[in-house]
């Protein structure tokens, strides 16, 4: 959190350098956490002189969003200055600070290898040590161009020609010298906690058909601490990286051999992914949506007259049939208007709210693929709400109340963004105003608060993007809400009004899950793939001791599914203790150990998610599973028939 210098007249003191002041100003211990400043808007170097219009200087600590920028970035370029001292004939070109990190791009005649990231971080090490200010310089360009173009750096004249301006500033430290507009620290002696990450190919510009850069990732903290405890975080990832735990719980595989980008589902990802659906299908029906289901390709002329072909082909498959073309479609809104706009509808119809799990493809570049979390064909619990004006506010709360219901039975944390008009856009000003302007007076009705992203909003119109984290703090986006006034005037949609004239509706686009694949991606991740009991493939194992207890064993499995338990027996010839350990890898909740003395019981001893429960009667155990899967809905206030989710017997 910043904390601002109160009533810091500086008129008197204009030409000192920004830490000086602040250095009288603050207690030692407070100003050794100082990265930076900030007068205005503008960040400052510590060493930056002032001008007479500064009034007030705010200092940035090295603990604040803004203060782990500053180091982060002067980390790049502290690690740019260690890979020129190893490997000279390195090329530098932009080395930005990232979210939690920082990396920066080289052009060098082999890749870099793990030896290489552990040599250059000892280097590193040594430029901290040696504690060299930063230092900057402002040049021309003509200045800046001559000093680059004598280094052989050619990419920072490329660099300079797209900023354009005449004046550029340049930093060094030691003996590196970088184009950078700053600020940075103080000096290198500041960098107190890194660690370089990972090494990745990068196209010059992102651009595939520019020269493969080498890109070095890293990141740096305030403290040691705070550096440990993110990199517990990145481990703990690793051990909830979905793209492991799926073939691990044989849930869905990739088959590069069928094509990148496209699951293949298991037959336990597979029931997985029906649970839920199921689940969502009734929750659509309970709500008042009508289900519909809609064609994989539509004629080219519907996408054009969307907008789609003009603002999204890139990100979409065309085919030909009959000679005439046909997009393969990326959304499904237009076939829903279709449906819509097959009857005359009256203003009694309103509002028509139509769902569909509906299978879209997107033509996403390769290296953007991302196991369930970005892929090429997925599925959307995609609705598109057609209502009345004034109906828009109680559609759009209805929305963020599935929305929250979600959540809550996930137990998400979430955030909220208002995402406004991107520059490729259609549609009028008036009718964009009256759409965000629903979605504002929405959020804020209900309390709401969100943050503002501007310009990246739908192409027909702004929307709500709801950011869910999981148990490790990361944010994803999954559930959706966009206002379109836009479509429905491109395809004529209509009611007829109470006064007998025809009337223009308003569409809502909405997605609560969002992407099917990418939420039960993050799903995974979350629960480390140790789903809540009423969306696990497997709900309980029954576990032999011996040979012996096999007849029993099928008793209870018959029984377990008889009462809608998902259950499985595992009656291998194996070690009890290897049988637990591989179940309790399959993340199965409840482990349903029989030996002879529980045969004589007539009961099974229950181990959940490792805690030993004892011996329970078959009855006792049905009642404690079916009350474990009623508890996450019982919690967020919903009621739910689990009927539905036993095998079929």
């Amino acid at each position: 959190m910043q904390v601002a210098v109160a009533d810091m007249a500086v008129d008197a003191q204009a030409g000192m350098a920004c830490g000086e002041i602040l250095k009288k100003a603050l207690s030692g211990k407070k100003f050794k956490k100082v990265v930076a400043c900030r007068c205005g808007e503008t960040l400052l170097d510590l060493s930056r002189t002032i001008s007479e219009t500064c009034t007030e200087l705010t200092p940035v600590y090295d603990d604040t969003p803004e203060g782990l920028a500053v180091i982060r970035h002067s980390a790049a370029h502290i690690m740019a200055e260690a890979v020129k001292r190893l490997f000279p004939s390195a090329k530098v070109t932009i080395g930005p600070a990232i979210e939690n990190g920082f990396y920066y791009d080289f052009d060098f005649e082999r890749p870099f290898t793990p030896e290489d990231l552990t040599a250059i971080e000892a280097e590193i090490e040594k430029i901290v040590a040696a504690d060299a200010p930063f230092v900057r310089k402002e040049m021309s360009k003509a200045e800046a161009r001559a000093l680059f173009d004598s280094m052989g750096e050619t990419y920072k004249g490329e660099i300079m020609d797209d900023l354009g301006g005449d004046e550029f500033s340049v930093y060094t430290q030691g003996g590196f010298v970088d184009l950078c507009r700053g600020p940075h620290v103080p000096s290198t002696g500041f960098l107190k906690a890194f660690k370089l990450t990972s090494v990745a190919g990068a196209y010059w510009r992102g651009d595939e058909k520019n020269k493969m850069l080498q890109r070095i990732y890293g990141t740096a903290f305030a403290t040691a601490k705070e550096l440990k405890e993110h990199l517990d975080r990145i481990e703990e990832a690793k051990k909830r990286d979905h793209r492991k735990l799926g073939p691990q719980l044989d849930l869905f595989s990739f088959q590069e051999r069928g094509g990148a980008g496209m699951a293949y589902w298991h037959p336990k990802g597979a029931l997985l992914r029906t649970i839920l659906e199921d689940f969502v299908n009734r929750e659509m029906l309970r709500r008042d949506y009508d289900i519909v289901r809609t064609p994989q390709i539509l004629k080219r002329e519907l996408w054009e007259a969307s907008g789609h072909y003009d603002n999204y082909r890139e990100n979409m498959y065309f085919t030909e049939i009959d000679e005439q073309p046909y997009g393969v479609k990326p959304m499904n809104c237009v076939a829903h208007m279709l449906i819509y706009n097959s009857h005359l509808r009256s203003y009694r119809d309103l509002p028509k709210r139509y769902f569909e799990f509906g299978v879209v493809h997107r033509h996403e570049k390769s290296g953007v693929l991302h196991g369930l979390l970005r892929v090429r064909q997925f599925t959307q619990d995609d609705a598109h709400i057609i209502c009345r004006p004034d109906q828009l506010q109680d559609e759009i709360k209805g929305v963020m109340r599935w929305i929250q219901d979600l959540m809550g039975l996930f137990g998400f944390e979430y955030t909220m963004e208002l995402s406004t008009r991107p520059e490729k856009s259609i549609g009028s000003d008036e009718d964009w105003e009256r759409a965000t302007v629903a979605l504002v007076d929405a959020m804020e009705s209900m309390g709401l608060p969100y943050e503002v992203n501007e310009g990246d909003g739908a192409f027909y119109g702004p929307k709500i993007d709801v950011k869910l984290h999981d148990c490790l703090g990361r944010e994803w986006q999954c559930s959706t809400i966009q206002v379109d006034f836009t479509l429905p005037e491109r395809f004529d949609m209509v009611y007829i009004g109470e006064d007998g004239e025809r009337h223009r509706p308003v569409m809502v686009h909405r997605a609560i899950m969002g992407s099917v694949e990418r939420f039960i991606g993050v799903l995974t991740e979350h629960f480390a793939g140790a789903f809540p009991t009423w969306l696990a493939p497997v709900q309980a194992r029954i576990l032999t001791v011996t040979d012996a207890q096999h007849e029993f064993a099928e008793k209870a499995r018959l029984f377990l599914r008889e009462h809608g338990i998902r259950v499985e027996a595992d009656l291998r010839n194996e070690k009890l203790g290897y049988k637990v350990r591989e179940a309790q890898l399959e993340k199965v909740p409840y482990l349903l150990v029989v030996g002879d003395k529980e045969v004589e019981a007539q009961g099974v001893n229950v181990r959940l998610r490792g805690e030993n429960l004892g011996l329970k009667t078959l009855e006792e155990t049905v009642n404690m599973v079916l009350e474990d899967c009623r508890e996450p809905f019982k919690r967020g206030g919903m009621s739910y028939s689990f009927s539905s989710y036993s095998c079929p017997v």
